[in-house]
């Protein structure tokens, strides 16, 4: 199979696999809430679930990062795809058990955290730095190279319009209908990667183990802080930017939710268009994706911090999505182009857990910014672009074969 042919098709399979297991943790997004309460857990008990989830994906992507280098990327995708939907599939008993009856708050409450949490948690990240790795090994050139990251990014987009609307759709008919489809998608996507994913050379499989880099490693360093950055700003406007709305609109509960909805919606198209479109046909480096990105998405946070109306603050959130949809690919192929195949599973998983942190620390610190002003969270996230893109410019790491 000649080697641009097999690239389409690992990558069309990486594709199905992220799809199907971020779809999963989509569906969920339109039930939790409701099925929080239904069970009779508080808002904090709901956070907690969620932070654990990213703690578990953030720590388990460094160490899924290096069994990719030593078990192989296929195994290590697979192993994920079947860890999540264990999870998932035991989250869907809880819950039912949960609703059928009432139970013990804290007997509840654990059994969703190793459940949705901890064992969804650390599956999740096994895909996501498994897909990571694979394209990286996959592929070769900036260009390619940043196009199949860019794909693979806008496959997570995809899913964050398809769960949600999936998810609220089932919802209508039986509230624990989408906790019920999420292992089933993940079960599906597991049988089509052991199917149609190729096995690696037995050379490849034999070879000796990569040595170990870390995020300090003078090749990749320079990327960490910008990617934290720019992750950073939207895991702060994602858990306010609710609040935002409703306040600065004075909007009912259901009438934020549909207006948050229809934003949801559109910025979700614009990222599929410039992760699945603009930025393959650009061909444009990691760096000057950077480059270009980063002030962008500040001018767009100047939007939305500032912005009286809701379509005004729209465009605002489309801005920062146009910035963030052409730097966030660059982020995630740059590092990996700067080692060897051999070497990026340790990259992915070093990506992922910087991206993971910052949704550990995004939601405490968007909530404290907005108790101070609403305004203060946006102009942080102003902030930390501006920030970014300064780096980008004065970091010489940056400046040596950039493009």
């Amino acid at each position: 199979m000649p080697s641009t042919t097999r690239t389409r098709s690992v990558l069309g399979v990486l594709l199905i696999a992220v799809l199907a297991v971020f779809t999963g943790q989509y569906l969920l997004s339109a039930v939790l809430a409701p099925l929080s309460r239904e069970i009779q857990l508080s808002e904090y008990h709901l956070g907690l679930v969620i932070t654990v989830a990213a703690v578990a994906f953030t720590v388990a992507s460094i160490g899924w990062g290096k069994l990719c280098d030593r078990w192989g990327t296929r195994r290590v995708l697979l192993t994920g795809l079947v860890i999540g939907a264990i999870g998932l599939g035991l989250f869907g008993a809880v819950c039912a058990w949960a609703v059928a009856g009432e139970r013990a708050t804290g007997l509840v409450l654990t059994a969703m955290i190793v459940t949705r949490s901890a064992l969804f948690g650390i599956g999740l990240g096994a895909v996501s730095v498994a897909a990571l790795a694979y394209a990286g090994a996959s592929s070769s050139g900036e260009a390619e190279r940043t196009r199949a990251m860019s794909l693979i990014a806008a496959a997570q987009a995809s899913a964050q319009i398809l769960g949600p609307g999936l998810g609220g759709l089932l919802a209508l008919a039986d509230l624990l209908a989408p906790v019920y489809l999420a292992p089933v998608l993940l079960l599906l996507a597991a049988l089509v990667v052991a199917v149609l994913l190729p096995k690696p050379p037995a050379a490849e499989r034999e070879s000796a183990p990569a040595e170990r880099i870390a995020f300090w490693d003078s090749r990749i360093r320079h990327y960490f802080p910008i990617g934290f950055l720019l992750f950073l700003s939207l895991g702060v406007v994602q858990i306010v930017i609710g609040f935002l709305f409703q306040d600065r609109l004075g909007l009912d509960a259901r009438t934020t939710a549909a207006a948050i909805g229809v934003a949801g919606v559109l910025t979700g198209l614009v990222l599929i268009v410039m992760q699945a479109v603009a930025v393959p046909r650009l061909r444009w480096g990691p760096v000057r994706l950077l480059r270009v990105g980063a002030p962008v998405a500040a001018v767009g946070y100047v939007v939305l911090a500032f912005g009286s109306s809701y379509w005004s603050m729209i465009a605002g959130l489309i801005v920062v999505t146009l910035g963030l949809g052409l730097g966030l690919p660059g982020y995630t192929a740059g590092p990996g182009l700067a080692v060897g195949a051999d070497q990026q599973g340790q990259v992915s998983g070093l990506i992922n857990a910087t991206n993971g942190l910052t949704y550990i620390v995004g939601p405490l610190l968007g909530t404290a910014l907005y108790e101070v002003a609403p305004v203060v969270p946006v102009v942080f996230c102003v902030g930390l672009c501006a920030v970014a893109a300064m780096m980008l410019v004065a970091t010489p790491a940056f400046q040596v074969g950039s493009r």
